[in-house]
């Protein structure tokens, strides 16, 4: 049994336009309880993230003011993804060697979600105790 990507998915998260500013956004992710916001165009294709890392870094040791700086001044733009078809180990894999928290997920161009350390440490749990409870059938006596 394999998991994928797209089993563990959360679709729902919070995605702002780069003109929204710092104390806008942080309102959302508090309503929504995310510490990011996927930043995207007018046309809803993502451009960047904004992580609560940003702010500490970009914002308050800055000292810039939340309600004039905007997410486009703030976000990263390497995002990093993953396909719904990938398994979690190469999920976990590209997290690892990109140290970072969250991956968006695309499925035929298109994000679909995004998975988080959180859920990829909570699903991969159930994931090694079910693999590990079909060894335990597979080595047990043949009756």
């Amino acid at each position: 049994m394999v998991l994928y990507a797209r089993d563990i998915v959360d679709k729902e998260f919070v995605s702002l336009p780069k003109g929204t500013s710092a104390l806008e956004a942080a309102r959302h992710m508090i309503e929504k309880k995310h510490g990011f916001v996927v930043v995207v165009s007018s046309d809803g294709r993502p451009e960047g993230m904004v992580t609560e890392w940003d702010y500490v870094s970009r914002l308050v040791a800055e000292g810039r003011d939340p309600a004039r700086t905007t997410l486009g001044e703030m976000m990263t733009q390497e995002l990093v993804t993953v396909k719904a078809s990938d398994g979690i180990d190469q999920v976990a894999k590209v997290m690892s060697e990109k140290r970072i928290r969250r991956v968006l997920v695309t499925d035929d161009g298109k994000v679909v979600g995004v998975v988080t350390s959180r859920t990829l440490v909570g699903n991969l749990n159930e994931y090694v105790d079910r693999i590990s409870s079909q060894i335990a059938r597979l080595q047990g006596p043949p009756f």
